[in-house]
């Protein structure tokens, strides 16, 4: 009976153990969308809410446009900093105001 037991309890934890090495799952194109957009939305810098970002297959697009030269600089490097992406192609405009509107 404690043979049965102990080996019942290794079978368990050895199927923990693999469990536990396995790769967690690849960040979907959804995911990784929904990253970018909350780190450019929120940076001080990028204030991207005018941003659009589309993900296929882990390559990041970014356009819309933005003021300043370092703001697309920003946006580019905060997709990059995001799990899954493979690369980002940065299509965002530089256009400076008008007449200070």
């Amino acid at each position: 009976m404690f043979k049965i037991a102990l080996t019942l309890i290794l079978v368990l934890f050895l199927q923990a153990v693999s469990l536990a090495a396995k790769d967690p799952q690849p960040a979907t194109d959804d995911t990784i969308t929904d990253q970018v957009m909350l780190k450019i939305t929120s940076d001080p810098v990028v204030k991207g809410g005018a941003l659009k970002v589309d993900v296929k297959q882990g390559v990041v697009t970014l356009s819309g446009a933005v003021e300043q030269p370092k703001q697309r600089e920003k946006a580019e490097k905060l997709a990059r900093k995001v799990k899954g992406v493979k690369s980002v192609v940065n299509n965002i405009e530089i256009k400076a105001r008008i007449g200070g509107q």
